[in-house]
C-alpha cells in the first residue's frame, strides 16, 4: 500500500459477491464483470459508477467478454474483476479474474498512483488464480490472448463464454 490508498468496503462486498455467486438463486443479478476507479481525491478505490455487467444484462447471442472489454476507457487507468467461464479439453471452469488496465495513452501521474495502489485492492482480493496487467487494446480485444493467459503452457483453452477460438 504504498501509495496509501484504502479499497472501499464495497469494492470488498463486491468481490466476495463475485466469489460466492453459485449461492444467487436470481442468476441474472450475478455480476459478470465490475470496474474499480479511484475516487475524485484519489485516496479511496472505489466501483466506478456504471461500470458493471451482470448476466442478465447480457443477451443470449451477445459476448459478455466483448462486451467488458469495451467498458474499458482509452486514455485512463483502471482495475477489474471479470467472471471468466472457459473451457479445456479436460473441463469447463469459471474463474475470476483481476485485470489491471494501464494503456500506454494515460496520464503518467494516473499510471503511477494506479500501479503504487494496486496492492492495495490485490490483497483484498484472496484466492484469485489469474492476474494480468494489460497495457493496450490489442492484449486484451481479441480472447484468445486472454485464452493463453489462461491456459499457460500446459492447458489448451478451447472456448471462452461459450464462443470457440
Amino acid at each position: 500500500m504504498a501509495s496509501g490508498v484504502k479499497v472501499s468496503d464495497l469494492v470488498i462486498a463486491i468481490f466476495n459477491a463475485m466469489k460466492l455467486h453459485k449461492s444467487l438463486e436470481d442468476k441474472s443479478k450475478r455480476i459478470k464483470a465490475v470496474l474499480f476507479c479511484l475516487s475524485a481525491d484519489k485516496k479511496t478505490i472505489i466501483p466506478e459508477e456504471g461500470k458493471e455487467i451482470l448476466v442478465g444484462d447480457v443477451s443470449e447471442t451477445a459476448d459478455p467478454y466483448k462486451c467488458f472489454v469495451e467498458m474499458l476507457p482509452a486514455d485512463d487507468c483502471r482495475y477489474a474483476l471479470y467472471d471468466c467461464c472457459y473451457e479445456t479439453k479436460e473441463s469447463k471452469k469459471e474463474e475470476l479474474i483481476f485485470i489491471f488496465w494501464a494503456p500506454d495513452c494515460a496520464p503518467l501521474k494516473s499510471k503511477m498512483i494506479y500501479a503504487s495502489s494496486k496492492d492495495a485492492i490485490k490483497k483484498k482480493f484472496t484466492g484469485i488464480k489469474h492476474e494480468y496487467q494489460v497495457n493496450c487494446l490489442a492484449e486484451i480485444k481479441d480472447r484468445s490472448c486472454l485464452a493463453e493467459r489462461l491456459g499457460g503452457s500446459n492447458i489448451s483453452v478451447i472456448s471462452v463464454e461459450g464462443f470457440p477460438l
